[in-house]
């Protein structure tokens, strides 16, 4: 990563959790039961939270824009997702979820002068994204905006988080990952332990057979670990994502955007403290 890409990470790193809460909150699951979903797993509830914003799209639309689950799983919960609850309804109750657990993990702070000034800044930054070619910032981004701070703030959190991850998608199919190799690529890495990206439905197979590819092409040694050249390419794969996803900070400029991380500060700590997200987890950022 290019030095002068650090705070791009670093905005990332802020802003995730205060999206990723949602997929894990109490709160969230009561919401997805009251829209008839299964909720003794979490997947059927992230799925629908997640693509709600696509529309009533189909498994290969979602599968495509997710990229790194087997297209077994998606098809697992998407399309029957919209039997269920279709996605409007997924939409409202997505927001209202939103609210109840971040009144519940942030407390007096939804109302706080510094929650409203962190909204309005990650809003300005969140509308400097080119959306063009990326499905999932670009559908959320055409939502309208929640009027209360801390909506706000989760929706811009949303969009900022998805815009990087579909320039991450096209970093990786540039550096020729398809699905399943670009995880065995970031385990061998040291990203996180093997066992983590089992969440992503591949079987044990179609994991084996990705590992022989990489390990034609130089990019893995026989025991799974990364070449060089393997390291290589998955640092040109994170430069590349930091610079794809660098426009909406650009937009913010460097004092508002230094503001807004030390208006996020407090939050991250909140939502981390909750113990809520898992200590390892498939996009690599850790707890501390």
């Amino acid at each position: 990563m290019t030095e002068d890409l650090g705070h791009v990470r670093r905005m990332w790193h802020l802003l995730e959790p205060l999206h990723a809460v949602l997929y894990y909150a109490p709160q969230a699951y009561e919401q997805a039961a009251a829209l008839g979903f299964d909720v003794r797993e979490r997947w059927p509830g992230y799925f629908a939270w997640r693509a709600a914003p696509l529309g009533e799209a189909g498994a290969d639309e979602v599968g495509r824009a997710f990229h790194s689950f087997s297209p077994r799983m998606v098809e697992r919960y998407v399309p029957g997702a919209w039997k269920t609850a279709p996605p409007a309804e997924v939409l409202a109750a997505r927001l209202r979820a939103v609210d109840l657990t971040y009144r519940a993990v942030l407390g007096e702070a939804v109302g706080s002068d510094g929650l409203a000034e962190a909204a309005a800044l990650a809003r300005r930054a969140a509308e400097g994204a080119d959306t063009a070619g990326r499905p999932l910032a670009a559908s959320n981004a055409a939502l309208p905006w929640p009027q209360e701070p801390h909506l706000m703030l989760w929706q811009a959190a949303t969009v900022l988080r998805e815009h990087r991850g579909d320039g991450h998608v096209a970093a990786l199919l540039d550096a020729g990952l398809d699905p399943v190799e670009s995880l065995v690529s970031f385990a061998a890495v040291g990203a996180a332990p093997v066992e983590t990206f089992a969440s992503r439905g591949w079987s044990d197979a179609e994991w084996g057979a990705a590992a022989e590819r990489l390990v034609l092409r130089g990019l893995l040694d026989a025991d799974g670990s990364a070449t060089d050249a393997g390291r290589a390419l998955r640092s040109r794969v994170e430069e590349r994502t930091d610079a794809a996803a660098a426009a909406p900070w650009a937009a913010l400029g460097p004092d508002a955007t230094a503001r807004l991380a030390e208006l996020l500060g407090d939050l991250w700590v909140a939502v981390l403290s909750t113990g809520l997200l898992p200590a390892t987890n498939t996009l690599g950022i850790g707890r501390v």
